[in-house]
């Protein structure tokens, strides 16, 4: 039976975890620990989580680190945009936004950027915030449960925490479609669009920790990085099929998305794609259709000017955009009537992706600070 020894308080934000393998090294566990809230992430979880992986980066007896969500529902449903709300009525300064952004953004790119294996045990509900810390992980595992989405254009803002950088990377038009329709995606086509390593089934988290602490783990991340590899692919076989793809018979249709150039052409594609049969397209179309067409625009124009970019810019880009997303209003209305007042009645400041105009999506991109002044000048 493995034995996880606890680092710091049971009932902390974030839950620290480490156990001694057979051969004497260890491995590290983080846990997001808000399960009523499905884990959402939120300032103090940022500020426990950074500083943490930096240690266990530095500790020559870490082989791994995994993260993972408290219960069964989540991994991480998003950032927590009820406090961010609560700012944003109250403070004209946008104080938080700035540090909850420059924040998060810095915590994404470090796992990015980790040299130690992190293996991202990616059960049930990733959203938003939640996809920031799943992105950069080097091992990332889906289940049967997860349901992956980058849904910001319901509340009013866009897809961040690197969106610009990985919905990039996927294949033609699909990056774009599922920034303006928010659509879930299952672990089959996390796979397919670079969002996922490997597929296991729920009810074997427990064997997979057992697994892992009779690793012969060594001394270099190189090797270490093999190791887990060979451990998830064993893993992967045992396991059952992942669900359909939702994304593959519609590949042709995404690449036709593609080659459209105007944004207004490229909605009434999208809406009159025939969903008769088609659930999941069909919910894609329904949340587009009443999603913030300022939204839609941001995301059109991220994806044109972060392409080919580093993510270290993609997310001094980001930074910038959300801080004036958090000025401009339209973030608030979404969150209102979704998460606030559950009217599910946005009003949106333009009423069609033809009404947005030239001057509101500038004021997105428009400089914010000197380069040496940027909060994330130092990534």
């Amino acid at each position: 039976m493995i034995e996880f020894e606890l680092i710091n308080h049971e009932e902390a934000p974030v839950i620290f975890e480490q156990a001694t393998c057979h051969n004497g090294m260890k491995i590290a566990l983080a846990t997001l620990n808000a399960p009523k809230a499905l884990n959402a992430l939120n300032l103090d979880m940022i500020r426990l989580l950074a500083p943490q992986l930096d240690a266990w980066a530095n500790d020559p007896q870490i082989a791994m680190v995994m993260l993972k969500g408290a219960g069964e529902k989540a991994f991480c449903a998003g950032g927590d945009v009820v406090s961010l709300y609560r700012e944003m009525s109250s403070d004209t300064s946008n104080a938080l936004i700035e540090t909850f952004f420059s924040e998060e953004y810095r915590l994404d790119y470090q796992i990015h950027n980790y040299d130690k294996p992190i293996l991202l045990w990616g059960n049930g509900i990733i959203m938003g915030g939640g996809l920031g810390l799943t992105a950069g992980a080097s091992h990332k595992v889906m289940t049967e449960t997860s349901r992956i989405a980058m849904p910001e254009i319901t509340i009013g803002l866009y897809p961040d925490v690197g969106g610009s950088y990985f919905l990039n990377k996927m294949p033609k038009g699909v990056g774009l479609f599922l920034g303006l329709t928010a659509a879930n995606i299952n672990a089959a086509d996390a796979k397919l669009v670079g969002l996922a390593d490997h597929f296991m089934d729920s009810e074997k988290l427990s064997l997979l920790l057992q697994n892992l602490v009779e690793v012969n783990w060594g001394k270099t991340n190189v090797l270490n990085h093999e190791k887990l590899t060979q451990l998830l692919l064993s893993l992967d076989e045992a396991s059952h099929a992942p669900p359909k793809s939702e994304i593959k018979p519609l590949i042709k249709v995404f690449e036709a998305l593609d080659e459209k150039d105007d944004l207004s052409e490229q909605v009434e594609f999208i809406l009159a794609l025939d969903s008769t049969d088609n659930k999941w397209l069909s919910k894609a179309q329904a949340a587009l259709k009443h999603g913030s067409p300022l939204s839609a625009a941001l995301v059109k124009a991220q994806l044109t000017r972060s392409a080919g970019k580093t993510l270290r810019d993609c997310f001094k880009q980001e930074l910038g955009m959300s801080v004036t997303a958090g000025e401009f209003g339209e973030f608030q209305e979404g969150v209102r009537a979704l998460l606030i007042d559950k009217d599910g009645k946005p009003n949106w400041r333009f009423k069609s992706v033809a009404e947005v105009t030239d001057d509101a999506i500038e004021r997105f991109f428009a400089p914010r600070w000197d380069e040496n002044d940027h909060p994330l000048r130092d990534l």
